[in-house]
């Protein structure tokens, strides 16, 4: 399909820039069949089924945007420098800008004493060696650091220490991802208790999400685009059970575009969802046949963005955007800290 049949004008005061308080109090818009209904997301209890199984991805953001500095002789140049995907305990592929002043061979130097050999490089992508490991890694990146935020919302107002809090879910618990599970930013404390009263189970996978989800796609036809893979973790505890809810015909209900893609990538032709320790690079356009996932709840995603097709491919690319139209006149709020969609398609 062409790039630009997901393509939709979206006014700059649509889009979120702060999340509403409390969390739950986001707005929800219900696609059932092509239907649309206005909800808050406390409502979410009432939307779902008794015996659903809510799957949340419990990846934790790391502040993985760093500012690093690279000398050549006497002379010095500032990088910046983004981590997206860990290969090791003391190695990282990071995105980097300027690209052009690196070179293979060298190093960055962080605060700290944190120092980084580039082993690799590919266009703006670096693979780098850092001189520390294991924990002692993830505390100088903590320290070095600061949280990710999405380029639509850091664009338009710098990061400050609320963010620290606001672009991490309260379930968040397995550190390395480089950007929020931003359909699970919703959930509060109360919600978990309403959802367990009404014997809604959940259960927790993860998924890495990486940087390469903001980056825009710079083809014309989707068969030519090439997604970045993101490592991805389902115990074999929880296959099982999520197996045997489907075999009972319980519905799957995915919190999230990440929580999906795992379950689809871990899923066989029969729906029987299979542990999963890999990285997956799985890119879900229209005409895809879904094996695990029933409903889906997902923010609002950007024109042209593999996000928005994925949603194309689980309802249509016609009710999504009438559904987009809708939420656009109706003033929803977009994006990683915006509002979000109940996506039913049984």
């Amino acid at each position: 399909m062409r790039v630009d049949e997901f393509d939709f004008e979206l006014p700059e005061k649509n889009i979120a820039l702060r999340p509403v308080e409390p969390r739950d109090n986001s707005k929800l818009l219900r696609v059932k069949n092509g239907e649309l209904s206005d909800f808050h997301y406390y409502d979410l209890p009432d939307l779902l089924h008794e015996g659903d199984v809510l799957v949340l991805n419990d990846t934790k953001v790391i502040p993985a945007r760093m500012k690093a500095v690279r000398y050549r002789g006497e002379f010095q140049s500032n990088i910046s420098v983004t981590l997206h995907m860990k290969k090791s305990q003391n190695e990282w592929i990071a995105f980097v800008k300027p690209a052009k002043r690196v070179k293979v061979g060298e190093s960055l130097v962080f605060e700290n004493g944190l120092t980084a050999e580039i082993l690799t490089k590919n266009a703006g992508e670096l693979h780098l060696k850092f001189n520390k490991s294991a924990a002692e890694l993830d505390a100088a990146i903590a320290l070095a650091g600061e949280m990710p935020l999405p380029p639509y919302i850091a664009s338009k107002r710098d990061y400050d220490d609320k963010d620290v809090e606001d672009y991490q879910t309260i379930y968040a618990n397995e550190k390395g991802a480089v950007a929020a599970p931003t359909a699970g930013l919703h959930f509060t404390d109360i919600l978990f208790e309403k959802l367990n009263a009404k014997n809604i189970e959940v259960v927790f996978l993860t998924l890495h999400v990486g940087a390469g989800t903001f980056l825009p796609m710079v083809v014309d036809e989707t068969d030519d685009h090439v997604m970045h893979a993101e490592y991805g973790y389902i115990s074999e505890k929880i296959a099982n059970k999520l197996s045997a809810a489907k075999h009972a015909g319980q519905r799957i209900v995915a919190v999230g575009t990440t929580s999906l893609r795992l379950l689809e990538s871990a899923a066989t032709d029969a729906g029987e969802i299979l542990p999963f320790a890999a990285e997956t690079d799985i890119f879900i356009t229209p005409g895809y046949k879904f094996k695990a996932v029933d409903v889906l709840l997902t923010n609002f995603h950007l024109p042209k963005s593999t996000l928005f097709m994925l949603v194309s491919a689980f309802t249509s690319l016609n009710i999504m955007q009438n559904a987009y139209d809708y939420a656009i006149g109706n003033d929803y709020r977009f994006y990683s800290y915006g509002d979000a969609c109940l996506l039913e398609t049984k």
